[in-house]
């Protein structure tokens, strides 16, 4: 693997053109899904800034995980080029896409319906950084023919071992689509909130089967702190459905007795 492109004296990092590819990526898809919708933003503006908020969100997230090392030696951790968790990316990104959307006049969970499949394509593509950089998100050792050893790595390693990063990058694609798909249903035929929720239903399962066969330790009740966000992501999902349902239910109820209201008039 090739963790740094180095030219003269300047090297450039793997990873982090990988994720300008996957901003790139996503902002393509939301600007897919703005035009079929013949909404009216700024599509790159908007990854742009939900992409720097994350990747802060996501090195703030990461070294949190180790407090006692933050206090020792916090200039280190904070401007390391290693180092991003993707749940702190998730939850900032989360945020500033809310605040995004009151700046382009759109409904808080619109926005976020809008730009699931972006995020969740823009995740795969980017999981290729960590492949090409050999960071140490790859799996555990396997005899698989599609093994592969990372010797240049970042984190190196000289044995096969799972490539969970191609996985994920299958994983994303796979739920990009479903979304898009299911995204054509969403001129009133899907709750409002119902695409968010089923992302993070998606995406927090997808994560949370990887981990098993990923080399991160193992901190909580035997399931690593990622497993354990999953579970967050996956129950918060589940918690949006029902909530987008009932209150589409309830809008539409509302709606209908305003109508027959006015008919009796």
């Amino acid at each position: 693997m090739y963790p740094f492109i180095h030219i003269g004296r300047f090297s450039i990092g793997t990873f982090g053109i990988m994720l300008w590819l996957a901003a790139v990526a996503g902002c393509w898809l939301l600007y897919q899904n703005f035009k079929r919708w013949r909404i009216d933003g700024d599509a790159i503006s908007i990854v742009a800034v939900s992409t720097v908020a994350g990747v802060m969100g996501s090195k703030l997230w990461h070294v949190m995980e180790t407090p006692h090392a933050l206090m020792a030696h916090p200039a280190d951790l904070l401007f390391d080029r290693a180092g991003f968790a993707w749940y702190g990316g998730l939850i900032v990104g989360i945020l500033t896409l809310l605040w995004q959307a009151r700046v382009y006049k759109l409904g808080s969970l619109e926005m976020l319906d809008l730009a699931s499949p972006a995020a969740a394509i823009g995740y795969g593509v980017g999981r290729l950084g960590c492949l090409v950089s050999g960071d140490g998100d790859y799996g555990i050792p396997t005899s698989l023919p599609w093994g592969m050893s990372f010797p240049n790595g970042l984190v190196p390693t000289t044995q096969r071992v799972h490539p969970t990063p191609i996985y994920e990058l299958i994983g994303a694609l796979l739920i990009a689509a479903y979304l898009w798909r299911r995204g054509a249903k969403a001129d009133g035929r899907l709750p409002i909130g119902q695409l968010t929720g089923e992302y993070l239903v998606l995406s927090g399962a997808a994560r949370f089967l990887v981990e098993f066969i990923r080399i991160n330790p193992r901190i909580y009740w035997g399931m690593s702190n990622a497993q354990v966000a999953s579970l967050g992501s996956i129950v918060a999902g589940f918690l949006l459905m029902i909530w987008a349902r009932r209150y589409s239910v309830n809008a539409t109820a509302e709606a209908a007795e305003a109508v027959a209201a006015t008919s009796r008039q």
